[in-house]
């Protein structure tokens, strides 16, 4: 079981945060500075060069940034060893259902979880919110697919078909 960890800049609603849900859970760790994400952590960031993939699978723990991405200094965590991006899926959040790549904190640690070979955790963890069980119906064929790739490439060639 991969520990999940988020860091979370106080910049939502905690009454709609779903990391603050995961962590009510008990299913990840909050840390409130960056300093204290772990450094052989795998990062989920957005902005990395290399797509999430099964190859993945030995990470000691995922980090989500929980945080508006208009206002994090993404200087701050481009240091990180393992830092991945998800592929392509669309989001099932109230907020932003239908759109693609606009995925809570929850969406996107369900994914990695799913896409690392941990599918019923992923369906656990979005059971801590209603719209969960959609997130996983709105992306099953991409995560499906997702899930059978060796490497990092297989999984941007993948994605491509859903673009």
């Amino acid at each position: 079981m991969i520990p999940l960890v988020a860091y979370r800049d106080n910049s939502c609603d905690p009454r709609k945060c779903t990391v603050k849900k995961l962590e009510r859970a008990g299913h990840v760790r909050i840390v409130k500075k960056i300093s204290q994400i772990p450094r052989n952590t795998l990062l989920l960031d957005p902005t990395a060069e290399q797509a999430l993939s099964p190859a993945d699978k030995s990470v000691k723990s995922i980090t989500a940034l929980d945080c508006s991405w208009e206002v994090l200094d993404t200087g701050l965590v481009s240091s990180w060893r393992i830092r991945r991006a998800l592929p392509f899926l669309m989001a099932a959040n109230p907020v932003n259902f239908g759109r693609p790549c606009k995925l809570t904190s929850v969406e996107a640690l369900a994914a990695s979880l799913y896409i690392l070979g941990e599918s019923e955790r992923s369906a656990e963890i979005l059971r801590c919110v209603s719209w969960g069980k959609r997130f996983l119906e709105v992306n099953k064929e991409p995560l499906e697919l997702y899930v059978t790739a060796k490497d990092s490439t297989e999984i941007v060639k993948f994605q491509a078909l859903f673009l």
